[in-house]
């Protein structure tokens, strides 16, 4: 009698090693990843919490739900955690370490010791921060403007400043960790111009993050310096200066911006290639846009200070510089569009988000102009149309972007579908509630509502509570993947190696991935994007005819 065959199943990274230890000191970029993913699902959430208790503040005029105290310090942690410990490191961190070594045919990235340690310090410099909010907060708002961060402040400014800059060491080695990994250990014919445009828009956002990140550490040590020993660097009762302060964080912050969009960019490239079936159109000039975005972001930061008193000339210049930058920006959105034309377009829920991006980063950057123009900025500047440009750029386009990869390439990542149904249904809430969010913030903005203020007059509360309704919407949008990608784990349809029909190299290995990720090292014969020699497929999730 034979004895019965046992069913193995096939080895990859995710069952490569099981209990604790094997994740807390893996050297895999796939686990790592993942390692990511949770702990910014975290900040993203505890984040997300205080937006709510703001929202559900402004929906009366009347200060009734919290004090004028502990608003300061909502809007003020949930700046620090959602631009720090969240939109920053969202795609690059998560998506970006998954998919950088298998999309350019390598095992690993360069240094992989380096990127678990890049994680640890991003716990570290989150725990800091998350010890400044249970031990009472800050109040100095996500800039920390001087003197008043350093000097009236009475609120826990050094422990969050510290957190902020621990985790811009785990940005700067991230960001060199994929410098390396894409000049040195692309696989054999994968030349430069047949890199995937995500791979372009990485290596842009690696050269800010290694270029920028040591200036923001330096301005948060300055801080501590004038704050703890009366420096005299910022204060102008010992002689400082305060728009120095301005100068250097926003050197450094408005690059930052392109840290968070240009990852999401590169998203929305392949999320428009593949699901209209199509070569980008003019290949060479998007990924060359994302070098000159990287480029020219870092000569524009003083449009954020057009009423600080700085030189008039100066400020003309920037303005010009300003709206300088957004025809890399434009180009990207033409080329896009251009890519759509006769394409045969699927509505899979990747491409939702993708469509989702397309329309509300248009809505941010063309506002952004608004506030490049001196005679507008100086009437909108500090009232909630500055909020609301912010907000379509960064949630509009950063986390569109950030779902519909993490949608795209889940597959990927599990081995696993997720039910279609259910994910264009949160799309459809994400992009309905975002719009009911924040587009009412431009009209209050417009009529003078300042933003930062806990109390408002009562003619603003209807827009104010279509506010709050939207930001009722949005959330339910976003805790449904989190629900659907859960129960996917287990009983979420097997995904194939390659789903979606897509070109890449990633998709050229089974899903999961093994730990090595290729069996042999792939040999690239083809331009990216080599959609004429792939047939069409069918959607597994939401059978979706192309």
């Amino acid at each position: 009698m034979s004895s019965p065959t046992v069913y193995m199943p096939p080895r990859h990274y995710l069952n490569d090693g099981y209990g604790i230890k094997s994740w807390l000191l893996t050297r895999d970029h796939k686990r790592i990843g993942l390692l990511y993913l949770a702990a910014i699902t975290v900040f993203f959430f505890v984040g997300g919490a205080m937006a709510v208790l703001i929202r559900l503040e402004l929906a009366t005029p009347v200060g009734d739900l919290v004090s004028d105290e502990t608003y300061n310090k909502l809007f003020t942690m949930h700046g620090v955690m959602m631009v720090f410990f969240f939109l920053i490191p969202s795609i690059p961190a998560t998506l970006g370490n998954f998919l950088v070594p298998l999309m350019i045919g390598a095992k690993d990235l360069a240094f992989p010791k380096l990127n678990l340690l890049s994680w640890y310090i991003y716990v570290l410099g989150g725990l800091f921060t998350l010890y400044a909010l249970v031990a009472g907060g800050v109040d100095t708002g996500w800039t920390f403007y001087t003197p008043f961060s350093t000097v009236s402040s009475t609120t826990n400014v050094i422990p969050t400043a510290l957190g902020i800059f621990i985790t811009g060491f785990s940005s700067i080695l991230t960001g060199l960790n994929f410098i390396v990994t894409i000049h040195k250990m692309r696989a054999p014919g994968m030349t430069w111009g047949r890199l995937p445009l995500f791979i372009w828009a990485h290596y842009a956002t690696s050269l800010i993050q290694v270029l920028g990140t040591p200036v923001i550490a330096i301005t948060v040590v300055l801080l501590a310096l004038e704050r703890l020993l009366h420096a005299g660097i910022f204060d102008p009762a010992l002689g400082g200066d305060p728009v120095l302060f301005q100068h250097l964080f926003w050197f450094y912050s408005h690059p930052a911006v392109y840290i968070m969009i240009l990852p999401s960019m590169g998203v929305i490239s392949e999320l428009i290639a593949c699901f209209s079936h199509k070569r980008v159109f003019g290949y060479k000039i998007v990924a060359l846009s994302s070098i000159a975005i990287a480029v020219i972001g870092f000569l524009v930061w003083a449009h954020h200070m057009f009423v600080t008193g700085i030189s008039l000339y100066a400020a003309l210049i920037f303005s010009f510089i300003t709206f300088f930058v957004g025809v890399p920006s434009a180009i990207k959105v033409f080329n896009w569009t251009a890519t759509l034309y006769r394409g045969s377009i699927s509505f899979a829920t990747p491409m939702l988000y993708a469509f989702g991006f397309i329309g509300l980063f248009t809505i941010g950057g063309l506002t952004g102009l608004f506030l490049a123009s001196l005679g507008v900025d100086v009437h909108v500047t500090d009232t909630y149309f500055v909020i609301s440009h912010f907000h379509y750029v960064m949630v509009g386009g950063v986390v569109m972007g950030y779902l519909g990869g993490m949608h795209f390439w889940w597959p990927k990542i599990t081995g696993r579908m997720y039910p279609e149904g259910w994910a264009k249904l949160s799309a459809l809430f994400v992009f309905v509630g975002f719009n009911l969010t924040f587009f009412p913030q431009f009209i209050l903005g417009y009529v003078g509502m300042p933003r930062r203020y806990w109390q408002y007059p009562p003619e603003f509360q209807v827009l104010n509570v279509l506010s709050t309704a939207g930001a009722s919407i949005l959330a339910v949008g976003y805790l449904l993947p989190m629900i659907y990608f859960a129960w996917s784990l287990r009983y979420g349809p097997i995904a194939g190696a390659n789903p979606w029909g897509a070109a890449g190299l990633e998709w050229q290995t089974a899903s999961p991935p093994p730990t090595f990720n290729f069996d042999e090292t792939p040999v690239v014969t083809w331009e990216a994007y080599n959609y004429d020699e792939i047939e069409p497929k069918y959607d597994i999730g939401g059978s979706v005819d192309r």
